[in-house]
């Protein structure tokens, strides 16, 4: 039987580019399937930054652009000025969020950008081998702290969606979900595609991500990465959402 796939991906069952195992092709499914709920396809642009999320550039079947790394919140930012009919979607990981790109997410934020940020977290630097990056937890081994993270000497991982929430204004959609729950985090991207759509503000959803390649993990041990260790230190939930979605 062959799977379900959304209505706006390339080909009904086009396989992923992606590791086995990687969060990945979850998280694009769900946004996918928020796409479809919108009912608004022929608007949306796509971006995807450097990184393993380039493997995405044509998963789906509307306008994309592949960036130069932690670039494309400008990106995506610039087209819908130029369009503000568009509904612009900005995919990245978290390196090309809160580390090369972390100037452009909190401009974008504290500008109140009409655009949807997607971004991934999965603890580490995947295309590049498993280094350290800016959400690597406490204590946690990477190819670049072998004996795990030491907050001492490297600071604190960084919670973006609650950096995000603390500078954004009124309008913006803030939350994080998680590959572990799709169905939660399709209706936490179709929230914040809709809140664009309002023209209400900035839209930021972050999504906790397994990468077993470099965790070097069995299904297990990354499943209970992913739903134990990673919810731990990062909440998953709405942050902030617009006084006229509350429910």
């Amino acid at each position: 039987m062959e799977p379900v796939m959304p209505k706006c991906w390339r080909g009904e069952s086009k396989p992923h580019k992606f590791c086995p195992g990687c969060g990945h092709g979850l998280v694009l499914k769900a946004l996918g399937e928020a796409i479809d709920e919108t009912g608004a396809m022929g608007r949306m642009v796509f971006g995807c930054d450097i990184g393993c999320s380039l493997l995405a550039w044509d998963l789906f079947n509307l306008d994309s652009v592949q960036t130069h790394h932690g670039r494309v919140i400008p990106v995506i930012t610039g087209f819908k000025r130029a369009n503000p009919q568009a509904i612009g979607i900005a995919y990245m990981g978290d390196g090309g969020g809160y580390s090369i790109g972390a100037q452009h997410l909190v401009s974008a934020a504290i500008r109140n950008e009409r655009i949807t940020v997607v971004l991934v977290n999965n603890t580490q630097y995947g295309m590049t081998g498993g280094q350290m990056a800016p959400t690597t937890l406490p204590g946690q081994k990477t190819e670049t702290t072998p004996y795990g993270r030491d907050p001492l000497t490297t600071g604190a991982p960084l919670k973006g969606p609650e950096m995000v929430a603390a500078i954004a204004a009124p309008g913006a959609y803030v939350a994080r979900g998680t590959m572990a729950n799709p169905r939660r985090l399709r209706n936490m991207l179709g929230s914040a595609l809709r809140n664009q759509m309002q023209e209400a503000g900035f839209s930021f959803v972050e999504v906790l991500s397994a990468c077993p390649t470099n965790w070097r993990t069995g299904p297990t041990e990354t499943w209970r990465f992913v739903e134990e260790i990673m919810t731990e230190y990062y909440p998953v939930g709405e942050i902030k959402v617009p006084l006229e979605q509350e429910v």
